[in-house]
């Protein structure tokens, strides 16, 4: 049986989303920091776990496992 070569792919990747989620949460930060802390903490929960990792890494998970987006 011969390797896939879509998990090292998605490896790199989801490596490649991080790094720009971080990027964005960091430009971000100045202006969120002037935010209530209620408001700061909504913010970065949606960003981390809705915008990075269900909505990207779900179909990208399932399309290293099985090939198919869908």
């Amino acid at each position: 049986m011969t390797p896939s070569w879509r998990k090292p792919a998605g490896m790199l990747f989801i490596l490649l989303l991080i790094a720009i989620w971080v990027i964005g949460v960091a430009s971000l930060s100045n202006v969120v920091a002037e935010w209530h802390w209620l408001l700061q903490l909504v913010f970065y929960v949606f960003t981390g776990i809705v915008w990075l990792w269900v909505l990207p890494m779900r179909r990208l998970l399932q399309w290293m496992e099985t090939g198919r987006w869908r």
